[in-house]
């Protein structure tokens, strides 16, 4: 018995003889397939972030399918519904624990009902935008968002930008310029747009991880419902609203707003906690492309060379951008890793 340090050591019985495979067993190992592994967590954020951003950016056509329903009208079934649709999620997810603290807490609540206003201030501007036949317009608001988002770091937050953001936002300044020129005015929908949206951003930012998503969409549609609610009333009241009066299809699918609403909503939150915010920062101008093609093919908005020249130079700004936010995303990465 052969021993280690002294102590002896128990001899391993022989590997038992290999007897060769029978029937289908004779496939060879290198030709079978390996067990499927489950999918990352980055794929399904990815994954999550086209649901989101696809859904945000088919929009218009669902919009256009409620006619005739007004901007005013379309706005205040979103906000009845989905408020209906959140308390149903927050009930089969037992989650109005957290919902109920943001309430109680003075800060979080005077916060949302802040970004409350500004999101219901987008809603109608975008579906104002939409219904009106101005839907480039309105997919130029969200190409101008990420510009605005950093002007705002600049002003607000007394962030410094770095010389390729100095350049982007020379040339998406220049945009709005052009722009203006070929439209005889400002571009006041996509401007609005952007000016709304990012100050909703910047409000959600300053609340933080302190209310999750749902919870916060149910805090402020539920600020927004008294008013919405009452101007439905009065719509049927005076005999001018459309819920009710135009067909079961018109009801259901007024009615489908909160699910409209909310699900994207649902989608971004599981985005935004897999993946990383490079990542997620390059899905966001999926939106607004799919709403400037909806525009173009299937709309048949006007699209004269002079506009194509300030998208143009808007999505130039767009690019440099990005490509400073890569850059210092890999320069921050490597940071960390080597210190």
């Amino acid at each position: 018995m052969p021993t280690v340090d002294g102590e002896p050591q128990p001899i391993k019985p022989p590997a038992p003889p290999i007897v060769p495979a029978t029937g289908s067993d004779t496939v060879p190992a290198l030709t079978r397939k390996p067990p499927r592994e489950p999918r990352s967590e980055i794929s399904k954020g990815f994954l999550y972030g086209i649901g989101a951003y696809g859904i945000w950016g088919i929009l218009p056509l669902y919009f256009i399918m409620l006619a005739p329903a007004g901007p005013v009208e379309i706005v205040a079934n979103r906000i009845v519904w989905s408020l209906v649709f959140c308390g149903v999620l927050l009930t089969v997810m037992r989650s109005w624990r957290p919902a109920l603290a943001a309430v109680r807490n003075p800060r979080i609540l005077g916060a949302l009902t802040f970004a409350a206003v500004l999101i219901a201030g987008n809603w109608l501007i975008y579906v104002y935008g939409v219904t009106s036949g101005q839907t480039i317009e309105a997919a130029l608001g969200y190409f101008f968002n990420p510009l605005v988002s950093v002007l705002m770091g600049v002003i607000l937050l007394k962030e410094r930008l770095r010389p390729l953001q100095w350049v982007a936002m020379g040339v998406g300044f220049l945009a709005v310029v052009v722009l203006v020129v070929v439209y005889g005015s400002v571009p006041w929908i996509a401007l609005g747009l952007a000016f709304t949206f990012g100050s909703y951003g910047f409000v959600k930012k300053r609340v933080g991880p302190r209310v999750d998503s749902i919870s916060s969409l149910s805090i402020e549609t539920a600020v927004l419902a008294p008013l919405a609610g009452g101007f439905m009333i009065w719509l049927a009241a005076s005999g001018n609203g459309t819920l009710l009066s135009e067909g079961t299809a018109h009801f259901w699918w007024l009615v489908s707003a909160g699910i409209i609403t909310a699900v994207p909503l649902i989608f971004f939150g599981a985005a935004a906690g897999r993946l990383p915010l490079s990542s997620l920062g390059m899905l966001q101008y999926m939106t607004p492309t799919v709403q400037f093609i909806i525009a173009l093919v299937l709309l048949n908005e006007d699209m004269p060379l002079e506009r194509w020249l300030g998208f143009s130079l808007v999505w130039v700004a767009l690019i440099i951008l990005t490509v400073d936010m890569l850059r210092t995303t890999r320069t921050n990465r490597y940071l960390r890793r080597t210190a």
